[in-house]
């Protein structure tokens, strides 16, 4: 974390050791896991506009680069135009987002009246544009001025940032096509297929979807860790209408606001808690799958490697962004254990393993799905029981409750709490209106028990109008969806494809349909995930998956693609996943095509469409049944309106690339500056050894960034950089033909990471029925730090001899020299660094030279910062060029305000 000093923010110097003992090469971002948070945030308060949410931004890389520390690449990736496969998905999203923003103005708005009338306080309501997340999207506005704002910042850290001083930024901004972890993906196939490549880079994707985990896998890199944020649940949210914490815009009572503090200085605060960040260590991973996947006695020889990209395409069935999962196939009824299981049993008779490289082989997957469908049966009706199991528990758990509860226990933040628990208490927020929910509570209760006939009117009062109707026992309980389908019962595959598909079970040529369109999904997704993008254009047209024990006869099934199809250009994508709601990101004309009622295309904007649960429980779990885009149809409409573009608008519909960034001290600097004062507009090759063995062709770029010409600030709070010293050139990844097959193996030369994981952590009756732990943090050798008693005799030699000194705990014995007469209190905290730092021109002690004071190296086994090393290091030490007078939110804002000082001792 930075340190703040006199309210300006101390930068912290990132080309220092990694405090995690791991240096990593590349860094990979996943932007748009940032771009969402940074913009509407569930646990603190939202930006103010845009600029606020450019600094925001900003700020969140700033903390995973002072995290991670690459050495050698930082990648953006911002998704670009999905393929027609994901558009599917962002269409739900869309729709349903902008759907339910609506909806709950409407509440929102419904329950401020309510309040109101009976005399309830709010605040005034805020004259403020809802943000819509929905411009989140490839070609609007907001994305422009995001790579604009990017370029800015990418130029900034190459100038004032030591940690940055020798790598190489790549940023691939929406215009760019493809999602930005498959563009990651790419990038590091088409690297690794490269002579130069280093087989032990050490690579860190910052994500939060799980399918980087799968990605990450499929890499085969023996060095891929993944950052994400650690998830925290019911993080405390503010009312929207009150802006009071605990409670929800539902339970809203409009009662005055509490004051914050002794003179209401905290009264616009709220309980914000810092992220923290968690590692996922795929080299840990892939031990434990190796241990669950390695099988004895098959007929051919068994390949570790093989067998991860066949659990990989068995995880696709549990559900992807691309394919809903199959009915039987349940996530949380332990699917994926259930097919490892059903993997290893027929891969016997299988006689190899399903896939190669990204390439499916449907013969041996029809079997392993055959096996499966064999058991859906048995598998539909354990579902049930279970469902009615809980129920059965639920509804005996309340009813224990209700009998043994005694009269009135406080709820919310005041309810009772057990004994030992570990979770430290939370702040006391709005007491007044838990007092007054009490208060509610009480008056109800003492109202109904003198007669408990007596029903109430709103207001409180008895009615005489008779009693109220006696609840069912289980009343309580939350109102079940109606199920239509049944699959616990007979008869079930008649209904599924009766009621989802609206076609009769015994319709073996629809099924077909199905099921062939199924496949040619499943090849589609493998082959995206190892080799890239084999069709733009293809998607699953059916909001519904069949069941595996209809995958008969799929092993002649084509599973080819058409080649050469291209991408959308990103205003058609807008057309094709933005409902009418969001027209406002759109040319004018092409808005109207959303909402004039003799638009050819209307029919793809409903206002309103069903959502089937389908099972589940609540309406974010459901399928939107929204149309699919005819894309014909879409592009004869825009046809008509593409001639009133402006040129700006053709601009920004337009697919660009990758821009590659270095600083003036990199190697490849000079090359770079030699071609822009060449003129040369021919794409030249990146000699490898000038860029960490990264290769790829470079072309000129006519909004470079160039030495010695001022970058302007696209965000009014932040100054121009006048003294630019970085350059930018557009950069493209190596080219293969496209029928070259990327090869899903471990390099040669590749070092296996050292293992992580214990006997223990299998058998648990080893080491006396004491479980092994698992290693934490990197460094396997990494020693709990401490003193022994020798070093407690050196400080008591050395420590002035007067026992009367004061200090923090002045009678305090050494650890282990508990009740011996000779023990000497420790001195005053502040004077040991003083003391140290004498201690080392006497030579006193000699150790090893602290990690602070060595070259940055690559090994993940550097001896870990001790704490007397830490001691010594001062908390201000970092580079002249840092010192800079600091604007909002820690960046600078005048270079005139530039002091050139020494290293504090």
């Amino acid at each position: 974390q930075a340190k703040e000093c006199n309210g300006v923010k101390v930068p912290i110097d990132t080309s220092k050791p990694n405090p995690n003992e791991v240096e990593f090469d590349n860094l990979y971002l996943d932007m748009n896991g940032i771009i969402h948070p940074c913009t509407h945030p569930e646990d603190k308060p939202a930006p103010k506009n845009e600029d606020e949410m450019m600094v925001a931004i900003f700020e969140y890389i700033d903390r995973i680069f002072n995290i991670v520390r690459p050495r050698r690449l930082l990648y953006m990736a911002i998704d670009g135009v999905a393929p027609r496969a994901k558009m599917n998905q962002q269409r739900s999203r869309r729709f349903r987002a902008s759907k339910e923003g609506m909806e709950a103005a409407e509440e929102k708005q419904k329950i401020r009246q309510e309040i109101l009338a009976k005399g309830g306080f709010l605040p005034p309501e805020e004259v403020k544009e809802r943000f819509d997340s929905n411009c989140i999207t490839p070609g609007t506005e907001f994305m422009d001025n995001l790579a604009k704002c990017l370029r800015y910042y990418i130029a900034d850290r190459l100038n004032t940032d030591p940690g940055w001083k020798n790598l190489t930024v790549i940023l691939s901004d929406a215009s760019a096509p493809g999602e930005g972890e498959h563009k990651i993906m790419d990038y590091i196939r088409r690297q690794r297929a490269q002579p130069n490549h280093d087989p032990n880079t050490h690579h860190c994707l910052c994500g939060a979807d799980a399918d980087l985990i799968m990605l990450g896998l499929a890499t085969h890199e023996p060095n891929f860790t993944i950052i994400r944020e650690e998830f925290k649940p019911n993080k405390p949210k503010p009312c929207a209408l009150c802006n009071q914490m605990g409670h929800e815009v539902k339970d809203c009572q409009g009662l005055p606001r509490e004051k914050q503090g002794k003179h209401d200085q905290f009264a616009d605060t709220l309980p914000i808690s810092e992220q923290e960040f968690i590692f996922i260590r795929l080299c840990v991973l892939r031990e434990y799958l190796e241990r669950e996947l390695t099988m004895a006695s098959l007929p051919f020889t068994f390949d570790f490697e093989r067998s991860v990209d066949d659990w990989v395409f068995m995880c696709f069935f549990v559900g992807n962004d691309f394919l809903p999962h199959l009915p039987s196939l349940e996530i949380r009824e332990g699917a994926i254990d259930r097919l490892v299981n059903i993997y290893k049993n027929v891969v016997h008779k299988t006689g190899g393993y399903l896939t190669e490289s990204g390439f499916v082989n449907l013969q041996r997957v029809q079997m392993i799905m055959l096996a499966v469908g064999e058991v859906e049966d048995s598998i539909f009706k354990k579902r049930k029981d279970d469902d009615d199991n809980f129920k059965r528990r639920q509804k005996e758990k309340r009813k224990r409750l209700k009998r043994d509860q005694p009269a009135f226990i406080p709820g919310g933040q005041f309810s009772p709490q057990a004994l030992g628990n570990r979770s430290s208490p939370q702040a006391i927020c709005n007491p007044r209106q838990a007092a007054f929910e009490m208060r509610m509570h009480d008056r109800q209760n003492s109202t109904t028990s003198s007669s408990p006939n007596t029903s109430l009117t709103p207001d409180g009062s008895p009615s005489l109008g008779g009693g109220i109707k006696r609840k069912a026992e289980d009343s309580d309980s939350e109102p079940e969806p109606e199920d239509n389908i049944r699959l616990w019962e007979t008869g079930w595959k008649q209904r599924y494809y009766k009621n989802k598909f609206d076609v009769d079970a015994s319709d073996e040529k629809f099924r077909r349909k199905v099921v062939q369109s199924y496949v040619e999904g499943l090849c589609w997704v493998l082959r995206y995930y190892y080799q890239g993008c084999a069709s733009w254009n293809w998607y699953y047209p059916f909001h519904y998956a069949p069941f595996a024990s209809d995958f008969e006869g799929i092993a002649d099934m084509p599973s080819d693609f058409e080649k050469g199809s291209k991408p959308f250009k990103p205003l058609e994508q807008l057309m094709g996943v933005f409902p009418a709601a969001s027209g406002n990101f759109l040319p004018p004309t092409w808005r109207k095509l959303m909402t004039d009622p003799e638009s050819s295309i209307i029919d793809f904007y409903p206002e309103d469409f069903a959502i089937d649960l389908n099972g589940k429980k609540y309406a974010w779990q459901g399928v939107a049944l929204l149309p699919f885009v005819d894309e014909r149809r879409l592009r004869a409409a825009l046809e008509e309106v593409y001639p009133d573009l402006t040129p700006e608008e053709s601009r920004r519909n337009s697919l660009g690339g990758d821009v590659l960034f270095v600083g003036k001290h990199h190697p490849l600097c000079d090359f770079i500056v030699e071609q822009y004062k060449t003129k040369n507009t021919e794409p030249v090759d990146i000699p490898p050894e000038l860029c960490h063995g990264i290769q790829g062709k470079l072309t000129l770029n006519d909004n470079a960034v160039l030495p010695d010409q001022v970058v302007e600030s696209p965000v009014p709070m932040l100054r121009d950089l006048t003294q630019n010293s970085a350059v930018s050139i557009s950069f493209k990844d190596p080219q293969f033909a496209e029928d070259y097959v990327f090869k899903a193996t471990v390099l040669p030369g590749a070092k296996k990471p050292a293992p992580v994981l214990k006997p223990g952590d299998w058998e648990k009756s080893n080491n006396d029925g004491r479980p092994w732990r698992p290693q934490l943090g990197f460094n396997r050798d990494r020693k709990p730090v401490h003193l022994d008693q020798s070093a407690f005799r050196t400080l008591g030699h050395t420590m002035p001899r007067d026992r009367g000194m004061p200090g923090m705990y002045p009678n305090a014995m050494p650890l282990g020299a508990y009740g011996s007469p000779y023990a000497r209190p420790l001195m005053q905290q502040q004077q040991i660094p003083k003391l140290l730092s004498n201690l080392r021109p006497q030579e006193s002690w000699r150790g090893p030279t602290p990690l602070f004071q060595q070259t940055p190296q690559r090994t993940a086994g550097a001896a870990p910062l001790l704490a007397w090393n830490r001691m010594l290091q001062s908390p201000n030490q970092f580079q002249p060029a840092q010192y800079q007078g600091l604007g909002p939110m820690g960046y600078p804002q005048r270079p005139e305000d530039r002091m050139d000082r020494g290293r504090q001792v």
